[in-house]
């Protein structure tokens, strides 16, 4: 569903002026949204995951480790797909708090696409760089839209999400590097346009929740605290958006109608969309090519 219909709707959860500002910046932030209540559930069933992957050595499909993960210390950057990994991270997404917020930016009818946990372990995680979302799924519209949940808060020195404002209505870059992989990063010449004065960070308490529109600019900086930052990061479109290549995220839920009824009909937005590699092959996380792009550069 593009803006202008999702607009016919009232807002349940965002006043006018907070969806008017979504649809303006890419993005809103909304301080302390998930009670007290969802978060201790969130936080149990996140204790309960992290303690399952002390028996991994190496990155997966479930978890990928950072640096110096052991079984007496889990380091994670991320749990793939979290809601197949607990029933209360699916019960949170597929629950109203979630789902009528993102009815307010995507319209009535919402869709399920998949989702992550950024644990982002402290000292040192690594950063990701500036980049846009929607090359990794494309979709017939551009109403995909990830929601960000701070679990335990985020501070400045924890690597906050930074965002571009506006940047959704500009161009969409190649996520592609140099070298021809899928880095989903903008190349040097692309993120050297970014004027620090323009960038916004999220930072906020317990439970503060982000709405990121899947053409917004943002990335993220290492955690140098000694707490890590996990974020809960579902992703959601309007019922009639589709992805129309195959996600290298996959999952039982995806394409699960979370609220409201399925299409009858595809909405379309024909701005060009740069696609994905065909995953067929093997799939090979965007962070690991972000990587060796770093070293090489560094190297020169």
């Amino acid at each position: 569903m593009k803006p202008q219909d999702v607009l016919k709707h009232k807002p349940l959860v965002l006043t006018e002026y907070q969806r008017a500002a979504y649809f303006r910046d890419g993005y809103l932030v909304l301080e302390s949204y998930v009670s007290p209540d969802w978060l201790s559930r969130l936080r149990a069933a996140m204790t309960e995951v992290v303690d399952r992957s002390r028996a991994e050595t190496r990155s997966g499909d479930v978890f990928v480790l950072e640096q110096g993960h052991s079984a007496s210390d889990p380091r994670l950057h991320r749990v793939t797909s979290p809601q197949d990994q607990h029933p209360a991270f699916w019960d949170f997404m597929s629950d109203p708090i979630m789902t009528d917020l993102v009815a307010d930016v995507v319209g009535p009818d919402v869709k399920f696409h998949h989702a992550k946990l950024n644990v982002k372990a402290g000292k040192g995680s690594r950063e990701f760089k500036w980049h846009q979302d929607i090359q990794a799924w494309p979709h017939t519209d551009y109403s995909p839209v990830t929601v960000g949940v701070y679990i335990d808060g985020c501070s400045d020195e924890q690597g906050p999400l930074a965002f571009v404002p506006g940047s959704h209505e500009g161009p969409l870059y190649t996520m592609y590097d140099e070298k021809g992989g899928f880095a989903v990063a903008l190349r040097e010449a692309d993120a050297r346009q970014i004027r620090d004065s323009e960038v916004k960070r999220a930072t906020g308490g317990p439970g503060t929740t982000l709405l990121l529109n899947c053409r917004t600019i943002h990335g993220s900086t290492q955690n140098r605290s000694s707490a890590a930052r996990p974020l809960l990061l579902p992703v959601y479109s309007s019922a009639d958006s589709f992805c129309y290549v195959p996600s290298p995220i996959t999952s039982p839920h995806m394409g699960d109608i979370v609220r409201g009824k399925p299409a009858t009909y595809a909405s379309f937005d024909l701005r060009p969309c740069e696609l994905p590699p065909d995953w067929r092959a093997g799939y090979r996380a965007p962070w690991s090519l972000q990587q060796e792009s770093e070293k090489a550069r560094m190297a020169m």
